[in-house]
Formats: structure tokens, sequence, C-alpha cells
């Protein structure tokens, strides 16, 4: 009856059109104020205590260092590497949008960023070059989704705070933590790269199928010149990756040297970013750093308060005492996901959703990195469908195509995505197999 009331008041809120944030923080404090005996100080405690985790910092500096990079013409230079390397192949303009996405998620973080980053470059160039603009749109809106996949990953960042400190009961009794930033960090590598491959051979075919252009095949002299002009962005990926797994940064700590790294080559080695333009940066990247410090702060409020009642653990009890077994449950989260992707974004849907579902995932004996990228798959393909897909709107405004025409643009890679959902959620070792053998 609690976990109903709760649920209930927060879509009726969120029905108003009322932010995310502030219905999750009005739907607390409804129920704490009428229905549960819990101090008040002890919420405006939890309020605190809640945003200041360490790894929460990871997400400030990430953001910085995306828009450094969006800014500082890192995106152009891998841009024009790729298209030097796979140029010449069926579609290559499309494929090097797809590898250019994969880079510069390696080193930005954010989906978004990513689709404006290499789309507001890319597609320009491609309808100059004959490609349809759905297509392009296509291979765009899809492919940037892997800055949430392709490690470092804010999305990442917000499973692991919003399951830290939570210990689940295995199902042989035993306790189970949460998994850490760093372990969902190189569990990301593996299914990122299975995903980019996949959205390039979609690329590639559609590309074949339709005769569309290729570019003249770049000699290896061009391919070391665009290299050499973009290996100052790719050393980011270096850094970022192998600090984390040499245990030289936290993924905290290498979160904040990638915002150092990317403000030096932005300003001083490439110089396309003046220093009279860093306020506006700075100022852009602490509006978004707000908006979800605000989010996890009611996010956590709202766990909290889920965690009070004893919800999960009575839902994790439930689905075992009824037969649910761990296959079934999956079936039922990504249904769940999918559908949470029509209204909500994913930041929300994860610090709601995650602390929820993940005692009852451990309970049924599902690896917690296993389930974390699950989550994050699902958050790229609800990126990449209306109505309130991210991805979407930021292309939209790129190439000035409306939503439902972008909905059909996007569909052949977007099928794909669902059946790169289904072989991560039911074969494990795509996401464990790399923590494993690196001994995390």
């Amino acid at each position: 009856m609690n976990a109903t009331l709760i649920f209930g008041g927060l879509v009726a809120l969120m029905l108003t059109g009322m932010p995310i944030s502030i219905a999750l923080g009005l739907t607390v404090l409804a129920f704490l104020f009428t229905m549960t005996a819990v101090p008040i100080d002890t919420v405006a405690l939890k309020l605190f205590t809640g945003i200041e985790k360490f790894e929460i910092m990871a997400i400030p500096f990430f953001i910085l260092a995306g828009n450094f990079l969006t800014h500082g013409g890192v995106a152009r230079r891998m841009i024009n590497f790729a298209t030097s390397m796979v140029g010449h192949w069926h579609g290559g303009l499309g494929l090097a949008g797809v590898i250019a996405c994969a880079l510069f998620a390696a080193v930005s973080g954010s989906s978004p960023a990513t689709v404006v980053a290499i789309g507001s470059v890319i597609l320009p160039a491609m309808t100059r070059q004959g490609f349809p603009k759905q297509f392009g749109a296509g291979v765009i809106t899809t492919s940037g989704a892997l800055g949430i996949l392709i490690p470092p990953s804010i999305v990442m960042v917000m499973y692991s705070v919003a399951t830290s400190g939570m210990q689940a009961i295995g199902p042989d009794g035993q306790v189970v933590s949460a998994a850490s930033v760093g372990e969902l960090f190189m569990a990301g590598v593996i299914p990122g790269l299975i995903l980019a491959s996949l959205l390039a051979a979609t690329t590639w075919h559609r590309a074949y199928k339709n005769g569309y252009p290729r570019l003249p095949k770049a000699s290896w002299l061009e391919r070391w010149q665009t290299f050499r002009k973009a290996v100052w962005g790719l050393l980011l990926i270096i850094i970022v990756i192998g600090g984390i797994y040499t245990g030289v940064f936290t993924p905290t700590e290498a979160a904040a040297m990638s915002a150092v790294y990317a403000f030096f080559i932005a300003v001083f080695v490439y110089k396309d970013l003046k220093l009279s333009d860093i306020p506006r940066v700075l100022l852009s990247s602490a509006n978004m750093s707000a908006m979800l410090l605000y989010i996890i702060t009611n996010a956590v409020l709202f766990s909290f308060l889920m965690t009070h009642e004893n919800i999960p653990q009575a839902l994790g009890e439930w689905m075992v005492n009824s037969g649910l077994n761990w296959w079934m449950f999956l079936i039922a989260v990504n249904i769940l996901l999918l559908a949470a992707g029509n209204f909500m974004e994913p930041s929300s849907i994860v610090l709601i959703m995650a602390p929820i579902l993940f005692p009852v995932a451990v309970r049924l004996g599902i690896d917690p990195v296993h389930f974390g990228i699950m989550i994050v798959v699902n958050m790229e393909v609800g990126m990449c469908h209306p109505p309130v897909g991210l991805n979407l709107y930021v292309a939209s405004g790129i190439t000035k195509m409306g939503i439902t025409e972008l909905t059909v643009a996007v569909m052949p890679w977007l099928l794909t995505m669902l059946a790169f959902l289904i072989a991560v959620t039911y074969i494990p070792e795509i996401s464990l197999f790399l923590p494993r053998f690196l001994g995390m």
C-alpha cells in the first residue's frame, strides 16, 4: 500500500508537467509529514549527507571536460582522423561519424555532448557529399548514445552513486556490495566497442544497399597527419582509463585530471578556445552540474524513503517467493526501463529505479556490474526514441528535422541497439569479462 501511494503520488505530480526533481521532493515530504514517524531533522541531514559522496564530484568534472572538448576543436580533428581511415568504404562519412562518436564518447561521458560535437561538424559535410539527411541523422543520433556506454560515463557514475552503501543479500544469504565506478567503467569497454561495431555494420549495410557516396582513399601520409593532429584528444582516453586501471587515479581524480587536460589542449595546444570564452564554458557546466546535483539530492531522499519503508526488500522477497527467476526479472526490468524512457531522462530513471531494483537483482543472483551495464544500455535506447529522447531533440536542433521524421530515420539503428540490449541482458560475460580479467 505504501509503495502504491508513493509511486502514485510521484506519477501524478509528473503528469502535471512538474520537473522530476521537484516531484520527487514533494512526494517524499508529503509522505513523511502524513504517513511516517521519521524525524524531519533526519531528512534535513540526509539532504547533505546524500550528496557529499566523493564519487559525485566526478560528474561536474566530466561535464566541464566535455564542454571544453566540444568547444575546443577536438571533435573536428577526431572526425578528420576517422574519415581518413574509413572514408573510402561504402557510406564512408557515416562510418567516420560512428567512429568519431565512439572516440569522443571515450573522452566526454555525455551522449547529448557527443551528438552536438560530432553532429554539428559531420552532418553538414554528409549533406554536401550527397547523403540523405535522414541517413546522417540516424547515424549520429544513435551513435551519440555511445557517450554513456563507453567510459567515462556520467550515467555509470549515477548508478554507482544511487546504489553505493547498499549491501543487498544474495541468493545464498551472503552480503553483496554495490558496483564501484571503476568496475563499471571497465565493464563498459567491451559492450561499447561491440555496439559501435554493430552500428557501423548497420551504417555500412544501408550505404552499400542504397549506393551512397564514398570518398577517395586517403594516403598513409594523410592518415598520419590527421592522427598527429587528433592525438592530443586521443591521449585523454589513455589518461582516464589507464589512470583508473593502474590505480594512479580514482575515477573522481581522473575526472578532475580530464577537465584540466581538456582545458589545456583546447586553450594552449589547439587554440580553438579563447581565454575570454572560459567564463561562458564554466557557467554552462555549472548550470548542468547544478541541475543534476539537485535531481540527485531529491532522488537520495526518495531512495531513503523507499529503504525506510522496506519496499525494495519486500519486493525482492515477493518475487522470490512467487517463483520469478532471474531471466523473467530481467525481461520485466527491460520493459520497465524502456517504458520509463518514454517519459523521463536517464539520470532521473537511474536515480529512482536503481536503488529499488538493485536489491531484487542481487537477491536473484544477478551480478551488480552486469545489472548496471544493462541499465546503461537501456538508457541509451531511451535517448533515441520519442517522446523524451534527448538525442532526438539535440539532433533535431542540428538537422532542423521534426521529431516524427527523426524517429523514422533512426529506426534501423534503433533496432540494432534493441538486439544488442537482448545480448547484453542474457550474456553477462559481455560486461563481466574485462573486469574479471583485470582482477576487479
